[in-house]
């Protein structure tokens, strides 16, 4: 798989329509590394024209703003601002709510003014536009769903129904949670809570949310986030239930791509 890098095509006088930030989670964790292939088989299958940042690319500086240290968000902010400027890139593409809500909300202060889509939209627009043709009877069809809402995406920027509809063409049956959309339930890992232990209380926050999951019936955790992947899978391993899997949106569309 040879993912295009953007200081190559910068090298040949090449500019991408997209630029897919691939964001910390889904460079260095392994789970989301799986989300990082499978969202690169689907550009590559739908022939999008894309490139990454590669080692230019840094964190989004969003963890550490969560956490306090405003000196380190903007540094690392600048530095990134300056990189896509420095390339004329106009249009963003991250599987990651945090990467998403600080691209679209918090750079514009700093002179970072980018389109940014998150990848639950961008998949759903594919499907919509008839670019991604999905198996009839594939591997999820009439399997029982829950999706989980990422913080950042649902109630930070009100993207509720772009992945719903995505796991809606799978045709597989979708069952909500008690908590859901704008009254959702926080995986434990917002906050920069992900890099720390949490404070006293009866029950750890992914658990609590992975139980409420399970109650469902459902087979599989569906999941636009990297964060709340790796909470929701911690909390699945805890409730030792070999039946459920935690699977990203973009792992069930490149699986079930025709």
């Amino acid at each position: 798989m040879h993912v295009p890098v953007m200081a190559e095509m910068a090298a040949n006088n090449q500019n991408p329509d997209v630029l897919f930030w691939v964001g910390c989670a889904g460079s260095f964790d392994q789970l989301a590394q799986k989300i990082t292939k499978a969202f690169v088989s689907i550009l590559d299958k739908v022939g999008i024209n894309y490139a990454i940042l590669g080692k230019e690319e840094m964190c989004t500086g969003d963890p550490a703003r969560r956490a306090g240290n405003e000196f380190l968000f903007q540094m690392m902010a600048y530095q990134n601002i300056q990189t896509l400027n420095g390339y004329n890139i106009k249009k963003i593409i991250t599987t990651c709510p945090h990467c998403f809500n600080i691209f679209k909300n918090e750079y514009p202060a700093l002179g970072g003014n980018f389109e940014v889509m998150h990848h639950a939209s961008f998949l759903q627009q594919l499907i919509d536009e008839g670019k991604i043709t999905l198996k009839d009877g594939g591997a999820y069809k009439g399997k029982k769903i829950t999706y989980h809402d990422s913080c950042y995406l649902g109630r930070a920027n009100n993207i509720y129904e772009a992945p719903r509809k995505v796991l809606e063409a799978l045709d597989a049956e979708l069952v909500e949670m008690k908590r859901c959309k704008s009254n959702g339930f926080c995986c434990g890992a917002g906050g920069a809570q992900m890099f720390k232990e949490e404070e006293k209380g009866e029950v750890r926050i992914n658990i609590d949310r992975t139980n409420e999951a399970i109650e469902t019936g459902a087979a599989i955790i569906a999941s636009a986030c990297p964060y709340c992947n790796t909470m929701l899978t911690d909390g699945v391993k805890n409730a030792e239930n070999e039946k459920v899997e935690v699977v990203d949106i973009a792992e069930l569309v490149a699986a079930s791509l025709t």
